[in-house]
């Protein structure tokens, strides 16, 4: 991308905690730049020099794979400084608080931190005592944007029109910080978006975000043409929300045989990772034609290149 581009290409938000705030121009933004660095992902020399001389901190009080190596993979092939940050050997564990921790952190004049955190309000909370770009890598059971940009991308090359495409979350919808930002990004673009699970995993007044509501996975599936399936997030469960593993893939797994009996023509399905093979989805599907899984893995890398690039390209301009 060139520097006039790159002088365009601007969002409206200065951080990306969350897709509440986004407008659909934003979300049609990043996704058409995804959609670019995409492109770049499959040339032979992959990395580009768009964010030389930015640095990008990757602050990550929770375990996590898939999203930390994407994060990582997105900040080397755009030529960014990246340093890891390990909470589990940092000074929070003596007693540091989270804004000292990060202030020491910019003073070492960095221009971004990527951050994961287990306190809902925490990205915001750097956000607003701190001259960084902080862009939200999941924070508790509240956002997690950049998994939902991935999906959405996902979607829009099996369904180019977001207008009226019925889009169903399925599984433990309470504890699930992936959930919100779908609803969000996908209602902004024009899509009717549903949730899906047994009444003690969909959290209370959802509705009121004008999301339909399912407790029979087979009417779920019957009326979507998508299906985000979601992990239940045993670790984060503080209460008996079901019987067991069993009965609930029982009642409420995604199987081939609910698909074949009730799926529309030309059904999606999808799963933000990591799987419970066997649980919320069985292996004949997650493995299936229907599936995007590996190619929502492959979109994560572009999508994370062009909030980097949408958010800190600037930066460079400045700096050049």
């Amino acid at each position: 991308m060139n520097e006039t581009r790159r002088d365009e290409a601007r969002l409206s938000q200065e951080h990306l905690l969350g897709l509440e705030h986004y407008t659909a121009e934003d979300l049609e933004l990043i996704l058409q730049t995804a959609t670019h660095f995409r492109a770049v992902l499959e040339r032979p020399i992959k990395k580009v020099p768009t964010l030389r001389g930015i640095t990008v901190v990757n602050l990550f009080f929770e375990n996590s794979t898939r999203t930390r190596i994407s994060f990582e993979m997105a900040e080397k092939r755009l030529s960014c400084d990246t340093v890891n940050f390990s909470a589990g050997s940092s000074s929070t564990q003596k007693g540091e608080t989270l804004r000292d921790t990060a202030a020491n952190i910019e003073a070492m004049k960095i221009d971004a931190v990527v951050m994961r955190h287990s306190c809902p309000g925490a990205p915001g909370f750097l956000a607003r005592n701190l001259d960084s770009v902080i862009l939200n890598a999941g924070d508790g059971a509240h956002e997690h944007p950049t998994q939902a940009l991935l999906d959405m991308l996902s979607i829009r090359d099996r369904h180019p029109d977001f207008q009226g495409l019925r889009v169903t979350l399925c599984g433990d919808i309470l504890h699930s910080r992936v959930a919100l930002s779908n609803i969000y990004g996908l209602q902004r673009m024009g899509a009717v978006v549903g949730v899906c699970g047994p009444p003690t995993l969909i959290p209370r007044g959802i509705a009121e975000l004008g999301v339909r509501v399912y407790h029979r996975i087979e009417e779920a599936i019957e009326e979507s043409d998508v299906l985000n399936v979601l992990r239940i997030q045993l670790e984060r469960h503080t209460a008996h929300h079901f019987p067991g593993l069993r009965e609930y893939h029982e009642r409420f797994g995604l199987t081939r045989a609910r698909l074949e009996q009730h799926a529309p023509e030309g059904m999606t399905v999808m799963h933000p990772g990591p799987i419970n093979r066997g649980v919320e989805i069985s292996s004949d599907v997650a493995d299936s034609e229907y599936s995007i899984i590996l190619d929502q893995v492959t979109n994560g890398v572009a999508v994370r290149m062009a909030v980097l690039y949408l958010l800190l390209g600037a930066k460079t301009v400045e700096a050049s």
